[in-house]
Order: structure tokens, then sequence, then C-alpha cells
């Protein structure tokens, strides 16, 4: 096709445009432009350059009649009309004269919700990462494909700050009102996916279907699960269950149909990924196809070294979904049985496993709770550092979280979902005294909470955060169940449980007039206030 076919999106002049390749031309073009190597086994090996994650701080959405009302502008940074289109402008100018790339593909396996995406990239890697994390339409799809946004992707563009209105050189703009979204001065590739979730989770609520920012899985029983989690939590890990069918690692969408994944793909973090512990996960860090980011490689034997960080901490594979034995071809399933909160407390204060009411859920869900500790991150100091990240997933929330919180506990109490929130963090104390809370555990109360069993066991009210908490649970031993009791000094836990409630209620203090009495009811208690 000729570079005719792109000037609808404003793109004129071009060398050439390779639309719609497969993931073997796009290999060939990404070595014949020197983007990556081919490591042993035949997985491709590339490098982002200075960013090898996310910029959250160089986002911005277009500040126009409509998102002026509708946009959660305490978490989006604005961008007026004039600067976007100074900034697309400027990119167009850029692009002439050179060869692109041009991938038609969609968002959101449910066929009622589903968007058409064209994603125009610079990079032929960048175009072969988007061929598997989002869906590919048939052969009789493209023959009639009319993409409803756009994404333009230029990494050697330099944004600049007096004209444009950024930060510096780097940029992701999107603009709803125009349907296109600008990427640029940077090469890091899951900007083009979490440009998409963005997208999504615009749209999608309008429409009273739920965006999420969760793994999901289904058993044999037709009983399918949501995981919520910030990374370190266990999202991806608990959710790849050899005895469960997965329907994806990352997004989903919550509609009057079910479940569906919104990607095509699973974007994995691999570094000091293990053959024995993620065996799935690792086995796609060997084959071709796979795009591999920062990985450490032998130059001469082309071998991995998946546990050298040199690169980047984040190091990343991205592989279509049907390099998961047990995964789903078509990314749907029904309405969840389980709703499943993951969370790793390093204060050690919350139980391995507690069930939430519908309110309680939407206490948990609008804060977003895990926690960092010392050594994890630069300037952390010695205590552990809560983490609220909204809908567990903030940066990617275009709407208020009230929005997503108020759909999500409406959905829950119509299909009468089981709400979990489970601690996969410390136990026996803080971090620095206590142990890690024991995979085996979590897996067994996990287990017993997908197939309902754990619903009907006997149940106390925890004393600080009153979700109810199971007493006993087959296979766990008892004394886990009550993180108090697995503390040496009980002072020093009830301490430390009420720091960590006055953090969650300083923390909604921004929810409270967003939220209905019940959802306020939720708030852990401050013994001061119960005297």
């Amino acid at each position: 096709m000729s570079d005719n076919s792109l000037s609808r999106h404003g793109l004129r002049n071009l060398s050439r445009v390779n639309f719609n390749l497969s993931a073997p031309a796009l290999y060939e073009e990404a070595g014949r432009r020197g983007e990556g190597q081919v490591a042993k086994n035949g997985p491709l090996v590339v490098r982002t350059g200075q960013h090898t994650g996310r910029s959250a701080g160089d986002k911005f959405v277009v500040r126009d009649e409509t998102t002026e009302k509708t946009v959660w502008w305490d978490n989006n940074k604005a961008m007026s009309p004039a600067q976007f289109d100074a900034l697309h402008a400027d990119m167009m100018k850029f692009a002439e004269g050179r060869e692109l790339f041009a991938k038609d593909l969609f968002g959101g396996a449910d066929l009622t919700h589903r968007i058409s995406v064209r994603i125009i990239t610079e990079y032929a890697w960048h175009s072969l990462f988007v061929h598997h994390l989002l869906i590919r339409p048939t052969a009789e799809e493209l023959k009639s494909f009319d993409p409803e946004f756009t994404i333009i992707d230029l990494p050697s563009f330099t944004a600049d700050p007096a004209r444009h209105g950024t930060v510096g050189g780097t940029v992701i703009a999107v603009n709803f009102a125009k349907k296109i979204v600008l990427i640029g001065g940077t090469s890091y590739a899951g900007e083009m996916k979490k440009s998409v979730f963005t997208i999504m989770n615009y749209l999608l609520p309008a429409k009273g279907v739920m965006s999420m920012h969760c793994s999901a899985n289904v058993g044999g029983d037709d009983r399918s699960a949501i995981f919520f989690g910030l990374s370190g939590t266990g999202k991806t890990t608990l959710s790849a269950d050899a005895s469960r069918t997965l329907i994806g690692d990352d997004e989903h969408g919550w509609s009057e149909n079910g479940i569906f994944n919104i990607e095509g793909g699973c974007y994995a973090k691999v570094i000091r990924l293990s053959r024995e512990a993620e065996p799935e996960i690792f086995s796609t860090t060997e084959r071709f196809g796979t795009v591999l980011e920062n990985v450490v490689m032998d130059p001469a034997t082309r071998e991995l070294d998946l546990d050298d960080a040199r690169f980047a901490e984040n190091t990343r594979a991205a592989y279509p979904i049907d390099f998961i034995p047990n995964a789903s071809l078509t990314g749907r399933t029904g309405h969840p049985s389980n709703v499943i909160m993951l969370t790793a407390d390093a204060f050690g204060v919350l139980p391995p496993i507690a069930r939430l009411t519908p309110s309680q859920a939407m206490y948990h869900f609008l804060s977003g709770f895990t926690a960092k500790v010392a050594g994890t991150e630069k300037g952390l100091g010695k205590e552990p550092q809560p983490t609220f990240s909204t809908c567990f997933g903030a940066p990617f929330m275009p709407r208020h979280p009230s929005e997503y919180g108020n759909l999500l506990r409406e959905l829950i109490g119509r299909h009468q979902a089981d709400c979990w929130l489970v601690n996969t963090g410390w136990t026996g104390g803080a971090f620095g005294t206590g142990s890690r809370m024991p995979i085996k555990a979590t897996r067994a109360l996990l287990n017993a909470a997908l197939d309902g069993s754990l619903a009907n066991v006997e149940m106390r009210i925890d004393p600080n955060f009153r979700f109810r908490v199971p007493v006993a649970a087959p296979g766990v031993d008892s004394a886990i169940l009550n993180p108090r009791d697995t503390w040496a000094d009980k002072a020093a836990y009830d301490a430390q449980a009420q720091k960590l409630a006055r953090m969650f209620r300083e923390n909604f203090r921004k929810f409270e007039a967003h939220v209905g009495d019940d959802v306020l009811a939720a708030a852990p208690v401050l013994a001061e206030a119960a005297e």
C-alpha cells in the first residue's frame, strides 16, 4: 500500500509504508534496520535506551469542552488543543521522507465493545510488539478495517516544552475528540499498549462497562476470577495456574456479556525468571516470535542471562497469548464468581485472606494499597512505604476513581461475586522482622476461595479493618490466619495496625465526598475514635 493510505492521519511524503506485516517479515525488517538481534532459540532482543519503563510524568490529555467535565484532572496533566495541534503538525513534518510501519488491530475481545486501532510506528520491532499485544483481525476483517483511533509513535522525535507544553522531549498526548494518541521521545513499547488501555478506560465506563487493570482466569467448573494488584503483589504468578485457563494477564473489561481480555498477548516481567517456578512464561523466552526488552545476551553464543539487570530491572517479554499452553483463544469468559484484590503488606498487619462486602470491596479498590520496602528503590529509607494507587492502576485512569468504584460495586452486587483481599506480603512482623507470606498458604487459601468452599467456613471480624477473616482453612496453619497471633510483641502489632489504619483513612479523604455512607463505614477503625 502507498503512503496515500496514511494521508488521512496527516502523514505525507513518506518513503515507504509497511502495512500489516507478519511476524517473520517484521523480524527481517528489525534485523535489516539494526533494531534488534535474534537470540538462541529465536526471540528478538531489543533495547529501549533511556526509557526502560513508562514515563508517567510525560503523559497528557487534551483539555477541551468535553474532557473538561469527564476527565479526573487531579490525576491527568492537561494539554491545550492548540499545543496538541502544534505537536501533531511537527510530528507529521518530522515523519516526511521516513519509512513507517502500520498495524490494524483491535482492543477488546468482546465484539460488542471492541475498538479498532491503527498503530503507526517508526520502528519495525514496535510494530511486532503491538502485533503480539493487541488482537489481530482476520484476513476478512482487514478488508473492511476502519480505524476508530490512531496511535502514532515516533521515538526519534523530540518534543519542545515551549511550543508543545511538555515537561521535556518525551511526550504521550491523548486527544479523545480527535481520537489520536501521539508518542514521541521514548522507545519504551509499553506506552502504546497502555495508550489503548487509557482509551478503553475512558470509553467503557460511559457504556456501563467496567475496565480493569487485572488478570483473569477460569476453572473447569466455569467459575472465573479476576485478580487486581500492583507490581510485586503476585498478580501474574497467582493467575498463571496450570489447572485453570488464563483469560489474560493485565487488562480486562466486565460487560453485560462477562469478562473479556482487552489484549491479545502478554507483557511479562522476566528479570530473574525461573524455569522451575514459572515454566510457562520461561518457555516464551526460548522461542521465535517473542520480543525481549533490555535482556542481557552473550554476543557470541546468543544465550540469554535473565538474572542480569545491567540494562534494566524492568526487563520484559512480549508474546501472543497462545504461547501460554492453557490460555483462552477467545479471550472471553462468564461473569466472575470471585474478585481478588492482591496486596503485599510490608507492615505485617493484614491477614493472608479476608472476605469483603461490596462496600468494603469498593473501599479497598479505591485505596489500591500495597507497600514498598527499603532497598527495593532508591530513597525509600528504613521503613516500609505505603503505596496507594487508586483502582490498582491510577496512571491509566482518565475518569474519576469513583466512576470505576461505583461500577465495580454495582457489578459485584448484580452478579453476587465473592470478594477477597489477599495479602502476599509479610507475616510475624513487619519487613525486616517478619517473613514473607508462605506461597503454599496463599495458594491453598486462594484455591479454597476460587472453588467456593472458603465462603462457607467460620469467620471472625478483624477489629481494625472490620472485614471477615477465616478462623480455619484446610491445609493452612490456623495461627497464620490471625496476624496478631504471629507477632511476638502484641503491643507492637497493635501500634502497627493503627498506623496503617490511619494511613488508609488519610489517603481516602480525597474520595469521601464521592462515595456513600456504606463505603465510608468500610474504613478501618481508629482506637481513639472507638474510645
